[in-house]
């Protein structure tokens, strides 16, 4: 039976048609992936279901009924919640707090926080959560806040869970964990979509998968058994992906970037130990670990966001210290982890945002004053080099999918001239055609003999990008390797914490050999 039933929907924003005459529909107790490139419709058909948007046309129907779905409150009302790529949590409240707020039990005139604490410490016990309801959100990792959301829809009795990029920051085991718990809801009768880019999770957890492409249902029955991740790719783009990304450095050479022991205490707590680590040019060092231990810290570290109490950063021989400015000067080029909070200036216009950090470049101004012409043609050419697909280069950085803005700063970082790309989540919450493009660029970069540190929460994407990798947790380097020397269930034990709880690659094909 169907739970959810959406027709004919239409949605129009400036100059885009976002939802061009979609039908979806949704069974009772289904997983349904939905795909498709950035700016696909996806998350927007999603937010019509959810009350966020509003359809220029259409009909949604909820148990056979039609229904109007004007706010959150209205879904939320029917059972249909939403989790969000970014989570909508308060970090200095509790875990109780954030769950029941807005559908507080009452005694009288009061909150009855007994009852709240029973009904939540239920939830949790039924999934195995092994959280505490009275710890702060603040304190809790990526995974667990995940958990939190999860938790705050169950508490809500939500009937359909809508899920946006839920793997997006999870480590491998996490991710394991999420997928069991979501086959679990299901067998409870839960109806489930799930939003992503991630193939290989769509092919595990899926009854049915629906494809999206520019705004337009592609498909909305394809079965996992009957397909594979090259087929989806091709349905979601049009054409043919190449999703083998690994191209392994032919022409490392001398060292170029030196950290030594890199260490930064904020507000009592250690968030660096003693970091340590060598690139050369003509390689990629891969950061991998889970949000939280140290990657932002590092990253602002080595592009002049952030004094740290000790260390020194070398480049080619130079010690180099400052503002971030100085670093962009001195040959540092950044793509930072939160594109639309760190790298661009959503309210202004393509032309200002191709520039940030260059704006005292020759090409962009002269005795103090911007060079508006010769920044028009810099950011045009920064479009056509980069694919970005915008009507002009005057229209708002926030017009843009968020494909489109990761390549507007991949093509801010690599079209002036630097010895060193840190590149923070390059590819998160972007389409496979993207993902393909992205990567391409950062191994040309390389490939020119320039070094690059990808950090990474994406275990699959450290393992294919990287010559050698390190392995971050709590603000220590706990593994240094080359991706073949381990294997990636390994490397995820590292990233949490877990040391030597799988063998390495090399021990079991040892022991495979003893076997025989």
């Amino acid at each position: 039976m169907q739970i959810i039933a959406m027709q004919n929907i239409c949605k129009t924003f400036p100059g885009t048609k976002a939802v061009d005459h979609v039908n979806f529909s949704l069974g009772e107790g289904e997983i349904i992936s939905l795909l498709g490139e950035n700016g696909a419709g996806k998350t927007t058909l999603m937010n019509i279901l959810y009350g966020i948007h509003q359809p220029d046309e259409g009909e949604i129907f909820f148990r056979g009924e039609r229904v109007q779905i004007k706010r959150p409150t209205d879904a939320i009302d029917l059972g249909i919640c939403m989790v969000h790529q970014h989570f909508m949590l308060a970090p200095a409240f509790s875990i109780l707090d954030n769950i029941i707020v807005g559908y507080e039990p009452k005694r009288g005139m009061f909150v009855d926080r007994r009852k709240a604490l029973k009904e939540v410490q239920a939830l949790i016990d039924r999934f195995g959560f092994q959280l505490n309801p009275c710890t702060k959100v603040s304190e809790l990792s990526v995974g667990e806040q995940q958990r939190v959301e999860i938790l705050k829809a169950l508490y809500r009795n939500a009937k359909v869970l809508i899920l946006d990029e839920p793997t997006a920051v999870l480590a491998p085991k996490e991710v394991d964990d999420l997928l069991k718990m979501l086959q679990s809801l299901r067998a409870g009768g839960t109806s489930i979509v799930i939003i992503t880019h991630k193939l290989k999770e769509t092919m595990t957890i899926a009854d049915r998968i629906v494809v999206l492409r520019s705004g337009k249902l592609i498909c909305d029955d394809v079965r996992p058994a009957n397909t594979n991740e090259s087929e989806l790719a091709r349905l979601m783009i049009g054409r043919e992906i190449n999703m083998d990304t690994r191209r392994p450095s032919k022409c490392a050479g001398d060292v170029a970037l030196c950290v030594r022991n890199l260490s930064l205490t904020e507000n009592g707590i250690c968030k660096l130990r003693n970091i340590s680590f060598s690139i050369r040019k003509g390689e990629i060092l891969g950061v991998a670990g889970v949000e939280g231990n140290g990657q932002t810290q590092l990253l602002e570290a080595l592009t002049g966001l952030t004094q740290v109490d000790a260390g020194e950063i070398i480049l080619n021989d130079k010690r180099i210290s400052g503002d971030a400015y100085s670093f962009i000067q001195n040959g540092f080029a950044h793509v930072p982890e939160d594109r639309t909070t760190m790298g661009l200036m959503l309210n202004l216009p393509l032309t200002d945002n191709a520039i940030l950090g260059h704006h005292t470049q020759p090409f962009a101004s002269r005795k103090g004053l911007l060079r508006k012409q010769e920044i028009t043609a810099f950011t045009n050419h920064c479009i056509e080099k980069f694919q970005v697909k915008t009507p002009n280069c005057s229209v708002l950085a926030r017009a843009l999918s968020g494909g489109n803005q990761q390549k507007l700063i991949m093509a801010r970082a690599l079209m002036v001239e630097s010895e060193v790309l840190v590149v923070a989540q390059p590819v998160r919450g972007i389409d496979v055609s993207a993902t393909e493009y992205i990567h391409d660029q950062i191994f040309n970069y390389r490939d020119k003999g320039k070094s690059v540190l990808l950090v990474s929460a994406d275990l699959d994407e450290v393992y294919q990008m990287s010559d050698r990798l390190v392995v971050l947790y709590n603000g220590e380097i706990t593994l240094e390797c080359k991706p073949s020397d381990y294997a990636k269930e390994e490397i995820g034990c590292y990233m949490l914490g877990v040391r030597k709880q799988c063998p390495s690659k090399n021990e079991e094909d040892g022991a495979a050999a003893v076997q025989k």
